[in-house]
Formats: structure tokens, sequence, C-alpha cells
């Protein structure tokens, strides 16, 4: 596949993440809540986590808001790859996650699907909108309980 072509394949799978997202609304119950701010572009999230009993790991995660297409597909995806991991695991995927958006790392095969966001991080100005819902998530997990650490999270210091 041609680098021409796997770009189109990229852009093709975030529009669709976008056009119609998977993880869209509020998880039931929730047991985290963060709200997080793009103020370069508006981009705005909330983000929901269920987690189990033992408070160990995300059962299921779910957003709503308003945004761009990199950060409602960046928001999907995040969303349908922590389902079922740890704390321990989300939070590692934020850190790779991060590197991937300064062209330092991609996830491996198993989690594969979220490489299609590697593409923005030729566009400087995007990577913010990429990374929203990962800030988001990171305060989210840190937090203690279901209220917002601190309002909204700003992905502005990055």
């Amino acid at each position: 596949m041609t680098l021409g072509n796997l770009r189109d394949l990229y852009q093709q799978v975030i529009l669709e993440h976008y056009k119609k997202p998977k993880y869209k609304g509020k998880t039931n119950p929730v047991d985290r809540y963060q709200k997080g701010h793009n103020p370069s572009c508006g981009d705005t999230i909330e983000l929901t986590l269920h987690l189990d009993p033992n408070q160990e790991k995300i059962v299921d995660a779910k957003f709503d808001g308003e945004g761009c297409a990199i950060a409602i597909a960046s928001a999907d995806l995040m969303a349908e790859a922590v389902k079922g991991k740890t704390i321990d695991e989300a939070l590692e995927m934020i850190s790779r996650f991060q590197s991937m958006m300064k062209g330092e790392a991609e996830f491996p095969k198993e989690q594969r699907k979220l490489n299609v966001m590697q593409g923005v991080a030729q566009f400087p100005v995007r990577i913010k909108c990429a990374n929203l819902t990962w800030h988001t998530l990171k305060a989210a997990l840190e937090s203690a309980n279901s209220n917002p650490a601190s309002g909204f999270v700003s992905n502005e210091e990055s």
C-alpha cells in the first residue's frame, strides 16, 4: 500500500468515527466524570467511565461533546480501546498516545487501530485536538470519584 493510500485510509477511518461514533453518550452508572476543553479551537469533551466494583478496570467509557473530526474520532477510538483495560493499562495507553503524537511511538498490533491517529502528528496545530480526550481520560482516572477534579481539564499546556 502506498503512503498516499495509507493516508486516505486513515482519513476514512477518522471520518467514519466522527460521523458515526459508537461510544457517544454516558455510561450507566457513572463512576468517573471529567470535562475537557481545547481553548485553541473550542473542542469540548465530557467523558464518563464505568469501573468494575474494585475500581481497577474500565468496564465502559463514553463521551459527549462537540469538536472537530479529529477530536471526536480520537474520543471514539479511545473509548473503544480502553474498555476492559485496568487503570494502569489505560494510563500506559495515554502515555503511548501522547508519544505517538510526538512521532516517538506507535501502538502494538493488538491496539493498531489507534495508529490511524499518527497522521495528525504531521499537523502540529491539530495535535491538541487528538490529545484532548486522552488528557481528559487521565484526569478522570486520577480523580477519586465521579466528580470532576477541577471543572474543565485544558490541554493548552501540552
